[in-house]
């Protein structure tokens, strides 16, 4: 079973991204997790990301996109979360701003845990309620809380 809390902690949670554009969201995000040691190899972490984007967006629905790519520069499945409150054009699927951030990368060759975590957050993430909270949230810790972590 996949455990939420080992994968969402407050150093890799974004409460104010900063930058743009879709590669500086994405950037901004992969440093977070570089410092916080979960990715050894930067370049080629930015690259599987950039690579699937280039495919097809990751802006899903409702304020949420969804950067992700397969790596062998992470052991397991990381993640990170980021905030723009006042969200930005990232190509979604229903033209709306995406708001809320979930990165994840993986290894090459281990699909499960990936979509496991994705389809747990999507759960939680589909109360419009929750979303709302989450794009208000004061801090990492309010958020965790949101998410039941």
């Amino acid at each position: 079973m996949l455990n939420l809390k080992e994968l969402l902690s407050r150093d890799n949670i974004l409460m104010n991204l900063e930058t743009t554009t879709k590669e500086g969201i994405i950037t901004e995000m992969i440093d977070r997790l570089v410092a916080s040691g979960r990715i050894t190899n930067r370049k080629a972490a930015l690259k599987a990301i950039m690579e699937r984007e280039k495919k097809m967006s990751t802006g899903m629905q409702n304020g949420i996109a969804i950067p992700h790519g397969k790596t062998n520069s992470v052991p397991d499945l990381v993640t990170a979360l980021g905030i723009k409150p006042e969200g930005m054009d990232f190509e979604s699927m229903d033209g709306l701003p995406s708001r809320i951030f979930i990165m994840t990368l993986s290894p090459v060759n281990r699909t499960g845990p990936h979509v496991q975590f994705l389809s747990e957050i999507s759960r939680i993430l589909e109360n419009p309620d929750v979303r709302s909270r989450i794009i208000q949230a004061p801090d990492a810790d309010s958020i965790l809380a949101l998410l039941g972590l």
